[in-house]
Formats: C-alpha cells, sequence, structure tokens
C-alpha cells in the first residue's frame, strides 16, 4: 500500500510539473510574441548593418590601424565569459550534490550554448574579409594564439552542446508522447531529438553514465578555454595585457557575470511562465550567496591587475595606467570599479539583500552591464597604447568611439543571443522536467528548493 501511494505521489508531481511548465511551451501571449519580435527587429537591423560594412569594408567603422580590435572583440570576450555558467556552475553544483540545482541547471546551460554561438560570430564580423578564415584551417600555425582559440572555443561549443543536450533526452521524449497537437515539424523535431527514449532501466543508466562523464570534461575544458582566451591578449606584448594573472583573472570575471546573468533569467523565466513554485526564493539566496563569493574572488584577482602595476608605475605602464585613472577612459573605468564591483560587494554582503528577488537583479544586472564596459575597457585603451606609436599617424587614429554600423551589429549580436535563449524555452522546458521531479520525490521539496505543494498529490 506505502509502495502505490509512493508511486501515485510520484505521477502526480510529474503531471502537475508537466502541465505547469509546458504551458510555456504551448502558449505565448502578446507580451511574448512583441518580445520575440523586438528582438528579431533589431537582430535584422544588426545583419543589414553588417551589410553594409560587408559591402564597404572597415572604413564604415571605427577600427583603424591603431584600434584594430574594438567593440566586437570586446563583446566576443564577453560572450565568451558568460558562457562559463553552464559548464562551470551547473558542473560544479552537480559534482557537489547541491539538489537545489535541478529547477535551473538548465537556465545557466542554455546561455553557454547561445552565447558560445554568438560568440564563434564575434571574430568574424571583425575581419574586413570573413572568407580569409578559412586560412587559419589551410595555412594555421600551432605557434598561432588565434589558432588555440578557434580550437578551444569549438571544442566547448561541441562538449557544451553534448552537456546541454544528454540531460534533455527524457524530456524530450516527453514532449514527443504528449504534445499531440504540436505542429508537424515540432512532432519530427521531437521524434529525432529523443534519439528512441523510452525510460528502460539500462538507458537511465547509459544516460547517468553519460552525464558524469561529460560532467567530469566539461569543467576543464570551461576553464582551459577562457584560459586560452586571456592568452589570446597575454601572448600579445602590449601595455595592460603583459599580465600573468590575466588568464585566472579571466575566469573569475567570466563565472562572476555568468552567474549574474542567470540570476536575471531565473527572475525573468519565474515571472513570465509563472513559474515560482518551482524557481524559489532559496535558488536566489543560494545563488546570490555563490556570487558574492565569485564577486570576491575576481575583487582579489581585479586588485593584482591593477593594483600592482599601479604601485611600480613602470615607464611603460604609466601612460596606459594614467589613461584609465585620470583620462578619457576614467569615467568608464571607475564607473566599473565601484558600480559594476564594488557597489555589487557591499550590497551582496548584507542577506537582506539577498532574501530580495528585486535586489538579487538589481545588483546581477549592475554586474552584468559592469561586465560589458569592462570588456571594452580591457581592449581599447591597450590598443591605443602601442609600445611603438604610429609616426605621424592621421588625426582620429589616436582615438576611438564606435561608429553607428559597429553599435547596430553588436546590438543585432546581443538581440540575437538573447532571441536564441528566448527560442530555446519555446521549445523546450526551460527547467529540467525528469531530474526535478525524481529529486523531489527522492530528497523532499525542501531540499530541492521548490513549493512545499509540488510535493503534494494532485487531483487527476
Amino acid at each position: 500500500m506505502h509502495f502505490k501511494t509512493e508511486n501515485n505521489t510520484a505521477a502526480s508531481i510529474n503531471l502537475e510539473m508537466e502541465s505547469d511548465v509546458l504551458k510555456s511551451i504551448t502558449y505565448t501571449s502578446a507580451k511574448g510574441k512583441l518580445w520575440i519580435a523586438l528582438l528579431l527587429l533589431i537582430f535584422i537591423a544588426g545583419i543589414i548593418a553588417y551589410g553594409i560594412q560587408l559591402k564597404n569594408g572597415l572604413i564604415v567603422t571605427s577600427m583603424r590601424n591603431y584600434v584594430s580590435w574594438g567593440l566586437y572583440i570586446s563583446m566576443f570576450i564577453f560572450f565568451i565569459g558568460i558562457s562559463h555558467v553552464g559548464a562551470l556552475m551547473s558542473s560544479i553544483l552537480r559534482l557537489t550534490g547541491a539538489e537545489w540545482r535541478f529547477p535551473i541547471t538548465r537556465m545557466a546551460e542554455a546561455i553557454t550554448f547561445s552565447s558560445l554561438l554568438f560568440a564563434g560570430i564575434m571574430p568574424i564580423l571583425d575581419m574586413g574579409r570573413p572568407d580569409r578564415i578559412l586560412f587559419l584551417f589551410t595555412h594555421g600555425r600551432i605557434q598561432s594564439p588565434i589558432l588555440w582559440d578557434i580550437i578551444a572555443i569549438a571544442t566547448y561549443f561541441v562538449g557544451s552542446t553534448i552537456y546541454l543536450y544528454l540531460p534533455m533526452i527524457p524530456d524530450i521524449a516527453m514532449l514527443r508522447d504528449k504534445l499531440n497537437h504540436a505542429s508537424r515539424w515540432r512532432k519530427k523535431l521531437y521524434r529525432i531529438l529523443s534519439v528512441g527514449w523510452k525510460g528502460t532501466e539500462v538507458q537511465k543508466q547509459l544516460l547517468e553514465k553519460c552525464m558524469n562523464i561529460m560532467t567530469a570534461i566539461i569543467l576543464p575544458v570551461a576553464i582551459t578555454v577562457h584560459t586560452v582566451v586571456a592568452w589570446l591578449l597575454a601572448m600579445t606584448l602590449r601595455t595592460g595585457w603583459n599580465s600573468t594573472v590575466l588568464g585566472p583573472y579571466f575566469v573569475s570575471a567570466a563565472i562572476m557575470s555568468g552567474a549574474a546573468a542567470v540570476l536575471i533569467a531565473m527572475a525573468v523565466f519565474r515571472k513570465a511562465y509563472h513559474l515560482e513554485k518551482y524557481i524559489t526564493i532559496v535558488h536566489f539566496k543560494n545563488l546570490s550567496l555563490l556570487l558574492f563569493v565569485l564577486t570576491l574572488i575576481y575583487a582579489y584577482f581585479n586588485l593584482n591587475e591593477y593594483g600592482v602595476p599601479a604601485y611600480k608605475m613602470e615607464r611603460a605602464e604609466s601612460e596606459y595606467l594614467n589613461e584609465l585613472f585620470y583620462g578619457a577612459h576614467a569615467p568608464l573605468y571607475w564607473s566599473v570599479q565601484i558600480l559594476g564591483l564594488l557597489v555589487p560587494l557591499i550590497l551582496l554582503a548584507f542577506k537582506r539583500i539577498r532574501n530580495s528577488i528585486g535586489w538579487i537583479v538589481f545588483v546581477s544586472s549592475l554586474i552584468v552591464i559592469g561586465a560589458m564596459v569592462k570588456r571594452y575597457i580591457i581592449v581599447i585603451p591597450t590598443m591605443l597604447h602601442p609600445f611603438v606609436p604610429i609616426q605621424n599617424a592621421p588625426i582620429g587614429y589616436g582615438s576611438y568611439f564606435p561608429s553607428v554600423v559597429e553599435w547596430l551589429v553588436t546590438l543585432g549580436a546581443l538581440a540575437g543571443f538573447i532571441l536564441v535563449y528566448t527560442l530555446f524555452s519555446k521549445l523546450f522546458p526551460i527547467i529540467t522536467l525528469w531530474e526535478t521531479s525524481d529529486a523531489i520525490k527522492d530528497k523532499g521539496a525542501e531540499i530541492v528548493g521548490v513549493d512545499s505543494r509540488v510535493s503534494s498529490p494532485v487531483s487527476i
């Protein structure tokens, strides 16, 4: 009798979760349609702007011999940064056995997929002749950090896609079986992606083994990738990049900004898809505490990155540092340090702030915006201060501000990233149903962090 009751409870949890979570897939509100249309409009505007750049060349941008890497490469580093949250946060939480992770891991892993997609595009946008990207494969030299970057990002994208896909298989099979009124292309997509999943014990054991293997693999791959991105700068003999801590500095910044991005996504999906029972204050408190620790780590590396050279004020570094501290880029630099680092650190130190979803979203927004601006600060001032300045450079070469084309292309890429993320949530459950329901059944709603009402049997 106890066994039967337990099975009835498990079935009730599954049905309740399916009903709640699948509403986001089967129904799109007017606001949701407007949001998708707005993102699509901005994305198309970016494509048109890139068409203008492709036709006329990089002359339509503000990039010149001094600043050959501008807004595009800054956003490339940003996209690579936030992509780490899916692999690092999800894998670390899996390895440590944090049961509250289940409702939010897919959100993090989907950010990795969509951001990596556009991270790979940004260097191509930066090239005046994008067809020459083929030369990296036909004439690439293993000594070149750019080739390291291409190999690392491609490996990370494949690994992250597999890492995202494996836990989705049971949920996709459920969509295949339950969405009877879905369009023909959806049914075909779900049938292909479910790879014949029937939920047998052998399949479950094989899936669990594959997930454990990928969890162990993806963590070092993620750390390696952003370290290689940092080496792309650090291996170049330029002021501001000639640093041995650039690798861990980039990794710490990536995890911090990625965790902040997940917190924002959690709040948006929670409200838009009415997932208050599954994404609760418990998840926000736990992840915001983790964000506080990550911000502390980043602050430590930030102090090393700027404090040590500022103390010495070596001749080659002094002009660059003075530009950051007192010059034209000082407003951006100090805004990032104060609003993007110091203020979030102070606010997150208070438990009252970490207990408020509104405050957590505010702090996370400061961190994400600060991360975008910081990537700009990392790239542009260094490009403007080479060890050997160009002699008799034309007026305007010694300064840089993105052109309208650059802004439109960049905004288009950012909108494309959010659009892919949004459409993902319209195709697949943004919460992993089978893992969350199993965890509720085995551990209880309180341990998983969901509303206690979810674990109660419902009338069917």
